[in-house]
């Protein structure tokens, strides 16, 4: 008789049946997770296993379990010597009916002396912009290794990474939805990645429920600060017309805050997300008050979750101060 294969018993656990079938603990979590990264894995129990944690829904303790490993798995890239990142912010979700603002927020912290990294998926999702698409014509190129990154963050205080480059087994997993026709515990386990260890993050979500998730899940994992809410087209991304409720990691506290309403008018759909509107409104080419609210309201959050300033009303004043002394600094935007 064949032994039975390590990887076999979380599998088991999950799929038991409805009476003896349970969640994984955070320790069970981590090395399930641990061999998916490591390739210890059969393809036929991957398959298996991350269709079962979609069925259950991932638990706290399971997405805390699996960010550990996650995290273990890319440190090992990281170079020595990095600069201190403040803000981490994944950017996985792309745009579909409005142009990626939320770049112009974080380009905005960078050049008020904020370092931000920001990793990402390139074009899984077709009919959707991604960071990767418009950086280029904001004169930010992409990085292809994580030295790179860090020398970026050290001369411009911002960096964007593409998962198939910072992590090529996380890209292959996140690429699995193809094939099996679901989405995997990795597209919101993957937002947890933080690299180079930021003090902070600001998480997007397409849906309501991952809010609270992804707030127990890094108090678990001891993350310091950390902003989620649900973002336009489950980035990181403010819509100004709209109540904002932010699910907040302060030190060991958590806490829900809710931003009201910026203005009134919804912001029109873009019949053709033009990159270079971007770059002209920086540039103040042209104006875009929809836009710009989403620029403003979307740094404010990130400076409050940074602890910069005490208040929602501070947040938006200097959020507001800065965007209007925005210049050049050497970028094509």
């Amino acid at each position: 008789m064949n032994a039975e294969h390590p990887f076999a018993q979380y599998v088991r656990i999950l799929g038991k049946g409805p009476r003896l079938s349970r969640t994984l603990t955070e320790a069970e979590s981590y090395e399930a997770a641990r061999m998916i990264m490591a390739g210890e894995v059969e393809p036929v129990q991957l398959g298996a296993f991350l269709c079962l944690v979609r069925m259950t829904t991932e638990t706290p303790e399971e997405m805390a379990g699996f960010t550990k490993a996650m995290r273990q798995a890319v440190a090992v890239a990281v170079p020595a010597e990095t600069p201190r990142v403040d803000l981490d912010w994944p950017s996985y979700a792309g745009k579909k009916n409005r142009l990626p603002w939320f770049l112009l927020s974080a380009l905005l912290l960078a050049d008020n002396g904020i370092r931000v990294f920001m990793h990402g998926e390139d074009g899984h999702t077709v009919g959707r912009l991604y960071a990767a698409d418009c950086l280029d014509a904001l004169g930010v190129s992409v990085d292809q290794s994580l030295a790179d990154a860090a020398r970026h963050l050290e001369e411009r205080n911002f960096a964007y990474m593409p998962l198939s480059r910072l992590s090529p087994r996380l890209h292959e997993l996140m690429g699995l939805k193809p094939l099996i026709g679901l989405r995997n515990p990795f597209h919101s386990i993957v937002r947890e990645l933080n690299p180079f260890g930021a003090a902070c993050q600001i998480i997007g979500v397409a849906h309501p429920f991952y809010q609270p998730l992804h707030q127990s899940s890094g108090l678990l994992v001891g993350q310091p600060r950390q902003a989620v809410f649900k973002g336009d087209g489950g980035e990181a991304e403010r819509r100004p017309e709209k109540p904002c409720e932010v699910a907040v990691i302060n030190g060991n506290e958590a806490q829900t805050e809710t931003w009201p309403p910026m203005r009134e008018a919804p912001a029109p759909k873009d019949t053709y997300l033009r990159v270079e509107r971007l770059t002209a409104v920086w540039n103040r080419t042209i104006a875009d008050e929809a836009g710009e609210a989403a620029v403003i309201g979307t740094a404010a959050i990130a400076l409050k979750a940074l602890g910069r300033v005490t208040d929602q009303r501070e947040a938006l004043d200097l959020a507001s101060t800065w965007w209007a002394a925005r210049r050049r600094n050497g970028r094509n935007c």
